[in-house]
């Protein structure tokens, strides 16, 4: 869906966008003609890979509340310019601190400072954004998706117990953004992806993908595709689900 020449260039803030599922995002919506403003604990980086300018960036560290507070305030005053329109919200950040040797964090050996930083990036943060930007949000009609996870519903082999519990949160809290958003006209949905080829893949992802009924791992790409379905008019209807990207694998 191409914005024409004419009507107000659409508008998403996606966090999470220097890699992965995140960095196909926002290829996929600038093809498409979207504006994306993107956030990231980093200065926006000279060797940009898509274009945009450092007024499209936003250098925010999700895991300090004030920080995502002054965020908040300043992605308010960018979209004032050009009508106080948001059209679309990615929470796409996410982080899962490892052990020694990369090694997955469980329910008893993850630290209690591990376990709020990830609930803060994960989970907090989301609906710090999406309360922050609600006035946005609600003058464009716009679109909420929340990046959950496989391991969110499972004990999974490599995602910590912090990770997987903080994306079980977030799948709930999807279903009450759904319900206390949709009368404002925000629709608030989640996409779960499973095994996604990225560089945050751990050894022995192989042994998985053997599980797989498609037999191979998705593409960041795929993923994307999925979030523009959610954020357009594709999906007008559909409103606190958690779409499952995963080749089967939960079935």
């Amino acid at each position: 869906m191409s914005t024409s020449s004419n009507s107000p260039r659409r508008i998403m803030l996606l966090t999470g966008a220097s890699r992965g599922i995140g960095h196909a995002t926002v290829k996929r919506f600038s093809a498409a003609g979207w504006r994306v403003i993107t956030c990231s604990r980093h200065g926006f980086p000279e060797n940009c890979p898509w274009e945009m300018g450092p007024e499209d960036h936003l250098q925010v560290d999700l895991a300090n509340a004030e920080d995502t507070l002054r965020a908040i305030a300043e992605v308010k005053e960018r979209l004032a310019v050009e009508g106080g329109c948001l059209h679309a919200l990615v929470n796409n950040a996410g982080i899962s601190p490892k052990g020694p040797g990369g090694a997955r964090l469980n329910a008893i050996n993850t630290a209690y400072e591990d376990w709020t930083r990830v609930f803060q990036v994960n989970f907090f943060a989301t609906i710090m954004l999406a309360r922050g930007l609600q006035d946005e949000l609600t003058r464009a009609k716009g679109s909420v998706v929340n990046v959950t996870s496989i391991a969110g519903s499972r004990v999974h082999p490599f995602a910590g117990a912090a990770y997987s519990t903080s994306k079980a949160a977030l799948a709930a809290l999807t279903r009450e953004m759904a319900s206390d958003f949709g009368p404002l006209g925000v629709r608030v949905n989640a996409i779960s992806p499973g095994e996604i080829d990225t560089s945050i893949l751990s050894p022995g992802t192989e042994k998985i993908v053997e599980q797989i009924p498609m037999r191979r791992l998705g593409t960041p790409d795929e993923v994307a595709k999925a979030i523009y379905f959610l954020c357009t008019e594709a999906s007008s209807y559909v409103n606190g689900a958690e779409l499952h990207i995963n080749g089967g694998q939960h079935v």
